[in-house]
């Protein structure tokens, strides 16, 4: 008698959004080739990231009135047609291992409509094993028709309707490559971040800005352990502490009626 055939996985689309994502974004879409098609929805990038999109043979989509990161990434699902999706950011990158370990889960029964992994990131350079950023469990894989993004502008969440199992291989995540990238996108997102508690009602002061910053360099360097990342952990703990700071003093400015940065794009 031969052998059953393997269980065949249901269609995977690979889903992202970007704006001037060319870093990384062909390392991205290289380790997603094995999905059975890339969905990308672009912000308007003015650098190499639709020639990227192209030579990879991504279906890519322009959508330049921004409304944040869950409307967003909610239009690419849209425009996907997989059973599953895999949402993943331009700065990311999927290893063989994790492969074989999502399609195993998707070939076979199971009650879980999404799947959570562990993502390793790097700052500055450096692979952080503390801090909070390990294992920084995200869920990327997940039937389209059981999730949705919020509709948050800044730090989206993924809204599951079902059971979610967990993988063990890391999904990497090249978040900065320098630190003056890392203070680029900390200005950026402590704005959209202030704008977005400032819509539901949140107010600040400046002292509150200050413990709160102080509260998440402690918690970075201390309570999760960056100490053990050494200098690399410092440097992250000012970070969380920075942007924490910077957000809540830019609420309180909104609250006194000033801009703290220029509108959303």
């Amino acid at each position: 008698m031969s052998a059953a055939a393997p269980a065949a996985r249901p269609r995977i689309s690979a889903v992202l959004i970007t704006r001037d994502a060319q870093a990384h974004l062909s390392q991205c879409l290289a380790s997603v080739a094995w999905c059975d098609e890339i969905v990308v929805v672009d912000g308007g990038s003015t650098d190499a990231t639709p020639a990227i999109c192209a030579e990879a043979g991504a279906r890519l989509f322009t959508e330049t009135d921004w409304r944040g990161f869950g409307v967003q990434k909610n239009r690419a699902l849209a425009r996907a047609a997989g059973d599953w999706a895999f949402s993943i950011d331009a700065d990311e990158v999927c290893t063989p291992a994790l492969r074989a370990q999502i399609e195993s889960q998707l070939a076979a029964p199971g009650a879980a409509v999404a799947l959570e992994m562990p993502r390793r990131s790097s700052f500055c350079g450096h692979w952080m094993r503390h801090g909070g950023w390990w294992p920084d469990r995200v869920t990327r894989v997940f039937r389209r028709d059981r999730a949705r993004f919020s509709d948050d502008l800044v730090h989206e969440r993924l809204i599951v309707d079902g059971a979610v199992a967990r993988l063990t291989e890391p999904l990497l995540h090249y978040t900065y490559d320098t630190l003056e990238q890392a203070l680029a996108k900390l200005d950026r997102y402590s704005t959209l971040g202030a704008r977005q508690a400032h819509a539901r009602g949140k107010r600040a002061t400046p002292a509150g800005a200050v413990l709160r910053g102080a509260w998440a360099f402690f918690r970075t360097y201390v309570l999760r352990l960056g100490l053990l990342d050494g200098w690399a952990g410092v440097m992250l703990a000012l970070y969380n502490a920075q942007g924490t700071y910077y957000r809540y003093m830019k609420l309180w400015l909104l609250g006194r009626g000033e801009p703290p940065g220029p509108p959303p794009a």
